[in-house]
């Protein structure tokens, strides 16, 4: 069976840290995605929207929270059609596939669709979040590839190449870990993702790797199965 896997990015991480879109990552991301695909693995992503709004901002910022959520979503949707383009242009056969309804530009997320699109080749890309308020794109990445019986959640990050005990970029002191229990990230508060989805992992196994994007190759690296980063799972917690 082909390992079929979840990529994770986040709006930060396609923007380059900024607002907008980054032109030369999106271009350097569908190079290694395609790259990944030619080697018969299977492929879909869920693409945040931060780099454009971020919905628990606009919330504190005096915004309804359910229409900021809505707008986010529509911040993860620019991702994606971008996305799907740049990969387009590198010959890769792509599918957008959209929580909320927009017919002209996305099929709407249909799991048994998914699934087929991922067997024939396709990578998938998933927008618009869970098309629901107070969700975020991190619980979504793990609901979604739970559904679509993918095999590991690959969660590419933005100046940073995994999980450490601190903040590396404060602290120069922070360690790296090589693995990390789901337990000891929910009681440490180490930042892998929400509580909500990292609880979701945890209570169906689904394994996370968090690695840095910032590296040379390092999205081909991880799809192709090279141990970057650090992998969260029910295993032992150990340093790099």
């Amino acid at each position: 069976m082909p390992k079929r896997v979840l990529l994770k990015l986040s709006g930060e991480s396609l923007g380059g840290g900024k607002v907008g879109i980054d032109v030369k990552v999106l271009r350097s991301l569908a190079k290694e995605v395609k790259s990944a695909c030619q080697k018969g693995i299977e492929i879909a992503i869920v693409a945040g929207g931060g780099n454009f709004f971020r919905g628990k901002e606009l919330s504190d910022a005096g915004f309804d929270r359910s229409r900021a959520d809505y707008i986010g979503m529509l911040g993860t949707m620019m991702n994606c059609l971008a996305l799907a383009d740049f990969l387009e242009q590198e010959g890769q056969v792509v599918r957008v596939q959209s929580a909320i309804t927009m017919i002209q530009i996305a099929e709407p997320y249909v799991p048994l669709r998914a699934i087929r699109h991922l067997e024939k080749g396709r990578v998938v890309i998933l927008g618009a979040g869970a098309g629901l308020p107070y969700f975020s794109t991190d619980t979504v990445a793990i609901q979604r590839a739970l559904e679509l019986g993918c095999q590991e959640v690959m969660m590419g990050k933005n100046g940073v190449d995994g999980v450490y005990t601190s903040d590396p970029r404060k602290d120069s002191g922070a360690r790296k870990f090589s693995t990390l229990s789901y337990q000891k990230a929910l009681v440490d508060n180490l930042g892998v993702m929400d509580t909500s989805a990292l609880s979701l992992a945890r209570d169906n196994a689904m394994p996370i790797r968090v690695f840095g994007i910032d590296a040379p190759n390092s999205v081909e690296r991880v799809l192709s199965g090279e141990k970057l980063g650090t992998l969260v799972t029910d295993c032992e917690t150990s340093m790099a």
